[in-house]
């Protein structure tokens, strides 16, 4: 048993509950085998555990750890293209860096680079879209699995469009999703996600294969496969995907067609949804990644988050990362603030407490894993980010001077950065690469 005490900020109920910020002061945070058993004050704690270690976080806040629903792992290292539309942009950035990683040590070090950004982020569960490339896919979860990340991720399929050496044939891609999944999938912390790269760049006979290969993993011990994909993000996409699918009723149908969109489906971006798919999306309990800084970046559009959830429909957070602004939620959170004031009366008015939501307790209900991550409850692993922002910061600034703790948690969202996280677990085990000294640990006789 560890004892960590600190004032803990989470969201445990649902999105827009405008009391839905728990915040305890020394809370007690019991966890065994990396799960918290329990959770309390530290007095009643460490009278029923009186031999523990205790881990005093009360310098800073204890939030969960953040969740990320569609992130690009080819694409850290080209963060930073501005001044182009979607398109352009993958043209010019995106699909260029993703065809280096044919080398497979390249892959490895962009791997590595890629999952160090999301740890120092505070995001330890994420739904990564993957590499063109077998050999990059592997590596991505050899590494994932190395560093203890939760991880969904899968081979990015298309047959038509991308530049030659990212393209497959069919059979090609489905034999070399299976091989992958049934290495991947259910091992340790880490899933597989079947991936078309957008419907604009795979034609019906790759989306069949998509759904083959989705239906393939069946309800064995591992639990289904996952299904993500691209969806309305950009006008000049969504028109040329409707002359490429005249048959279809309308984009999200060209997944729909195939089985790809269930209650495992999580579709990023969906910029400009008509009313049929949201109802779509909606009936079959799927979700959308909001991308607002990439969305911002590219000139896409402003998400309608409204229409998205009077329809049913799942929204969490994602990064997206090559056209947005690294890796961190909290920047994510704070854009899609922005986004929801921008859209006037057709804005949802977001909450502190929602920003939170959307980051941590969102994205875990869109993966499947609210029974495991996304708040700190009784039950759930212990994945868990502590802020502790440098004494002189902007952001020490404004907590100090914050009237109650939601006002503290807007002040995070505003301000707060990866410099400001000093310590990150998984499953209860801290990273080794958020900060150069270890977190103080209390002995019990200090204690």
């Amino acid at each position: 048993m560890t004892i960590y005490r600190a004032t803990v900020l989470d969201t445990p109920g649902a999105l827009g509950d405008r009391d839905g910020l728990r915040a305890e002061e020394d809370c007690a945070l019991v966890v065994h085998d990396g799960v918290v058993v329990d959770r309390t004050d530290f007095t009643t704690a460490r009278t029923a555990h009186p031999q523990d270690d205790v881990v005093d976080l009360r310098e800073g806040l204890l939030l969960p750890g953040m969740v990320d629903t569609h992130v690009h792992f080819p694409q850290v290292r080209v963060i930073g293209g501005l001044g182009m539309t979607l398109l352009e942009w993958l043209r010019e950035c995106a699909l260029p860096e993703e065809g280096r990683l044919a080398d497979t040590e390249y892959a490895r070090g962009v791997a590595r680079d890629f999952l160090q950004g999301l740890r120092r982020s505070g995001t330890t569960t994420a739904l990564v879209f993957g590499s063109h490339f077998e050999g990059a896919v592997d590596t991505l979860f050899t590494e994932a699995e190395a560093a203890g990340l939760r991880i969904t991720s899968g081979l990015v399929m298309s047959d038509r469009i991308l530049r030659e050496e990212l393209l497959q044939t069919p059979d090609e891609a489905f034999a070399a999703g299976q091989r992958l999944a049934e290495r991947w999938h259910g091992r340790g912390r880490l899933r597989y996600a079947v991936t078309p790269r957008f419907s604009l760049s795979t034609s019906d006979e790759m989306l069949r294969a998509c759904g083959e290969l989705l239906a393939e993993g069946g309800d064995g011990p591992a639990g289904r496969r996952w299904f993500t994909s691209h969806v309305n993000e950009n006008v000049d996409e969504i028109a040329e995907v409707a002359r490429l699918f005249p048959d279809a009723a309308h984009y999200v149908d060209t997944y729909a067609r195939h089985g790809l969109v269930t209650d495992r489906s999580v579709l990023a971006h969906d910029v400009h949804p008509t009313a049929a798919e949201l109802e779509v999306l909606g009936a079959a309990g799927a979700a959308v990644a909001h991308c607002p800084s990439s969305n911002s970046a590219l000139g896409s559009g402003l998400f309608p988050l409204g229409a998205h959830l009077e329809a049913g429909v799942q929204v969490a957070l994602g990064s997206d990362v090559g056209a947005g602004v690294g890796f961190c939620l909290l920047k994510e959170g704070l854009q899609a603030y922005f986004v929801q004031q921008l859209r006037g009366p057709d804005g949802v008015p977001l909450a502190a407490s929602d920003l939170l939501h959307l980051a941590t307790r969102s994205g875990a209900l869109a993966l499947g894993m609210g029974d495991e991550v996304g708040d700190l409850s009784p039950g759930k692993q212990f994945d868990a980010l502590w802020l502790r922002p440098p004494a002189h910061g902007l952001l020490a600034t404004g907590l100090r001077h914050a009237k109650d703790a939601t006002d503290a948690l807007a002040k995070i969202f505003a301000l707060g950065s990866p410099a400001d996280i000093a310590a990150v677990w998984i499953g209860g085990q801290e990273t080794t690469d958020v900060r150069p000294e270890p977190v103080g640990v209390t002995t019990p006789k200090e204690a």
